[in-house]
């Protein structure tokens, strides 16, 4: 039978094989009668012989010891049950040379019908053993600590190594205790761990703590300790022998790690510049320093002023302004401070060189010494705190974030004697590093922040007036510093014929954005109603130019779209008219108003709702309703009456409640009314726009109805003469004869009966021609050889303002004209 050769490679060699690797072992095949049927070519490495002199012949000859029947028989028996068997035997190499090889034999089984045996088998190499010379000194020099401890938990041995780390010689440590050798290291909790290895026998390893050691008695130091019993001949528990690793640098990084990540936590929690500043100081107090202070430079402070200090490049020639922004100490009261948070301070860690707060390198000053040149510049009374409190160990680090010089970091030592060390420094520059990037996005947030409220009132109507129709009343309150600016808004509009618009939105979004949305709307809503549209369609028209807004491309395609696209608004649009004493009114996805009775009754009116402005597509539908004189009429935002748990319908219940209550003055009542609804902060915009109605008295209002006869113009002239005159306007009472007699020629020359005229003395005096058309007015600039044209014209130059609005029955042209100096007020309902 021919050999079983293992591949086609070569085999390694013995001295690289794997202890645990059975691929190269010398494997045979024997037959039950002990004839070789198959030799590998590991066998031919490991005894010599070739395949051709073995196989099929017997394989006792290899065999180098006695021979012993019974064991062999055992074997096979064994072997035969299908349980194998291994050991160690010694065969004879070709050379003559005997060797000890572990032997193992497999279960048996047959190859055609013969039982076979598999055999595998490698040279026992013998193991390693070591002199006492060199045990003792691995014990000696080991960089791990170990000492040997009686029952009595006694120090029996320890190595060099131990006894450097605790700085305690030998000869003082053995026959005595560990609590006795270094009182205070946590010696009773070591002690007790050792006990419990000698009543259990179970190992304890990986036990850290934090000493201090006669060696290095100023700096704390941390050390990884296991402990293990020592058992005899007997198996009896002898003592205790404990090993110890010196980890305190990983337990430093750790240690950094660990407050680093507590840091961002603590610090940075709001948008505002001072607390954060704040923060820091506390947090490091007294973790880290037993005095802290932070000072940050005045355009910081107040978000205001270039974003770096002094540039973004060059050097620094004169002392920034600064302001202390926070401070801490483990005393209380902070003593050691010169300064208090708030003051302006000029405090540069010595030598005093600016440039440190450009260049961002900390400055370490291990050992503070008042009396040294370098604090000779320094006012007396801060020389004399570092006296009294024993300020010993300083540490600044400049505060920077995205190239932006932002103020100092200075950590102070007092109670604490341990100085800071260079490895304090990176601490130090990764809290600041971290509170820095706090500060800077605070002061970017509260200069937008600033920058939106600003815009956002400066687009606010800044002073509000009704006329005689109404009494007027607004309080706008922004939202807090980490909602934004909301972009509500409201405006009262004068009308023609003393009538008043009121207008209230909300654009949706927050910031600069909304802002400027808003001031947009704002001002077309202004001309909508210049153009004496009713509500339903002035809605109409600012949903279209919403759309069109929201569509705009973005300057830059790749902006953010949300920060550049319209994304929509609310708004409610009413008219009041003070001689109907009749109010009507659109909304587009607002709250319905709040209306007050005389009486005390509230209600909340419901105009047809139509969609919020920018979705297009669905018509808006106007509402009216009749409001008695002395009526309270509210239109506010949502942020009003959303109140903590977002309830809308109670937050209408409480606003009518609020209202409700008797209050003289207008003003008071809705500044008032928005602090109890609104006790605090909130996330969105409040506005609140109240008006109080009146209705014109019937002898400020007359009306004639007019002829369609050019003849009937003379009669109407004089009529309006008398009455102006009767109103003690006899200044007013030639340009309103003119006015009047262009306004009705024109109505009966080119317009449709029925014509009326109508007066109304209010903030202004009013002429008023209606007729039955619909065709607008033109105004034309004639040549001098026209023979007509003049007359709207002549109504223009001698009226203040002049327009047309139209009517379901036609059209009404006016002219308004100023009163002089001090008219006499006419009276009001």
């Amino acid at each position: 039978m021919e050999s079983v050769r293992g591949g086609s490679d070569p085999p390694a060699s013995a001295a690289t094989r794997d202890l645990f690797d059975a691929s190269t072992d010398a494997a045979v095949v024997l037959g039950a009668d002990g004839v070789v049927l198959a030799w590998t070519r590991a066998a031919e490495e490991l005894l010599g012989h070739p395949a051709s002199e073995l196989v099929g012949r017997s394989a006792a000859p290899l065999v180098a010891v006695r021979a012993d029947p019974a064991r062999v028989a055992a074997v096979v028996e064994r072997c035969r049950s299908g349980m194998g068997w291994s050991g160690v035997i010694t065969v004879r190499r070709r050379d003559g040379h005997p060797i000890d090889v572990d032997l193992r034999v497999s279960a048996s089984f047959r190859i055609g019908g013969a039982e076979c045996f598999l055999l595998s088998a490698r040279e026992r190499r013998p193991q390693w053993t070591v002199g006492r010379s060199v045990l003792d000194g691995f014990l000696t020099r080991s960089p791990v600590g170990m000492a040997v401890m009686d029952r009595d938990l006694r120090y029996v041995w320890l190595n060099d190594t131990l006894e450097r780390f605790g700085g305690v010689p030998r000869e003082q440590r053995l026959g005595r205790r560990l609590s006795e050798v270094l009182p205070g290291l946590q010696g009773e909790a070591i002690e007790g761990l050792m006990r419990k290895v000698l009543e259990t026998g179970v190992p304890i390893t990986d036990y850290e703590y934090v000493g201090w050691s006669w060696a290095d008695p100023h700096r704390p130091h941390a050390y990884s300790t296991s402990f293990f019993p020592l058992v005899d001949a007997d198996e009896a528990v002898s003592g205790v022998c404990y090993m110890v690793l010196d980890v305190t640098e990983r337990w430093n990084v750790r240690r950094l790690l660990s407050l680093v990540n507590e840091a961002g936590n603590s610090i940075g929690r709001t948008l505002d510049v001072t607390r954060t500043a704040q923060e820091l100081a506390d947090f490091a107090v007294p973790r880290f320093a037993d005095f802290v202070i932070v000072d940050l430079l005045e355009s910081v402070v107040s978000a205001t002023g270039p974003d770096a200090w002094p540039s973004a490049e060059g050097s620094a020639s004169e002392r920034p302004v600064m302001r202390r922004a926070g401070m801490s100490s483990v005393r209380e009261g902070c003593p050691e401070a010169v300064a208090r948070v708030g003051d302006r301070v000029d405090f540069i860690t010595p030598p005093g060189d600016l440039n440190m707060l450009i260049t961002g390198e900390p400055v370490l000053i291990p050992v503070l010494d008042p009396s040294d040149e370098m604090w000779a510049g320094e006012p007396p009374e801060r020389l004399a705190a570092m006296r009294s409190y024993g300020l010993h160990s300083l540490i600044s680090v400049p505060m920077r974030a995205r190239n932006t010089v932002l103020g100092l970091a200075t950590f102070l030592r007092s109670l604490n004697p341990v100085s800071f060390q260079s490895d304090d420094i990176l601490l130090a520059r990764e809290l600041v590093a971290r509170a820095a990037l706090c500060v800077d996005n605070a002061r970017r947030y509260t200069r937008e922040h600033t920058a939106a409220v600003t815009l956002q009132r400066s687009l606010l109507p800044h002073a509000l007036t009704g006329g005689q129709a109404l009494e007027v009343a607004s309080h706008y309150l922004p939202a807090d510093a980490t909602g934004g600016v909301g972009g509500d808004w409201f405006d009262v509009i004068p009308l023609s014929g003393a009538r008043v618009g009121l207008v209230v939105g909300d654009v949706v979004g927050h910031g600069i954005t909304a802002a400027a949305a808003m001031g947009r709307l704002r001002t077309a809503v202004q001309t909508l109603a210049d153009m004496e549209l009713p509500p339903d369609e002035l809605l109409a028209h600012l949903d279209d130019l919403v759309l069109r807004l929201s569509e705009e491309p973005a300057a830059d395609e790749g902006a953010n779209r949300s920060a550049t696209a319209f994304l929509g608004a609310t708004c409610l649009y009413a008219v009041y008219d003070p001689v109907t004493g009749r109010c009507s009114m659109a909304r587009a996805g607002h709250p319905p108003p709040v209306v007050v009775t005389p009486d005390g009754q509230v209600s909340f009116p419901e105009p047809p709702a139509g969609p919020p402005l920018g979705l297009g597509g669905i018509a808006f539908e106007s509402g009216e309703m009749e409001l008695p004189p002395g009526s309270l009429l509210g239109l506010y935002t949502d942020g009003l009456i959303a109140g903590p748990g977002g309830d809308l319908e109670a937050g209408m219940f409480r606003l009518g409640q609020v209202l409700a209550r008797p209050a003289p003055d207008l003003g008071t009542h809705c500044r008032t009314a928005v602090q109890d609804l609104v006790p605090l902060s909130q996330r969105d915009d409040v506005a609140l726009l109240l008006t109080r109605t009146h209705a014109l008295d019937a002898e400020h209002v007359v009306s004639w109805d007019v002829p369609a006869d050019p003849a009937a113009v003379a009669d109407v002239r004089a009529r309006a003469t008398r009455q102006v005159t009767a109103w003690g306007l006899t200044d007013l009472a030639m340009t309103t004869e003119l006015i009047v007699s262009e306004l009705v020629t024109n109505a009966i020359r080119h317009a449709a009966p029925p014509i009326r005229l109508r007066l109304i003395r209010d903030s202004r005096l009013t002429c008023e021609v209606a007729d039955g058309s619909s065709t607008a007015p033109r105004l034309r600039h004639p040549r001098s050889t026209d023979e007509g044209g003049r007359g709207l014209f002549l109504v223009a130059q001698l009226a203040h303002r002049w327009g047309a609005r139209y009517t379901p029955d036609g059209k009404i042209i006016w002219a308004e004209q100023d009163f002089p100096a001090s008219p006499p007020a006419p009276a009001s309902g």
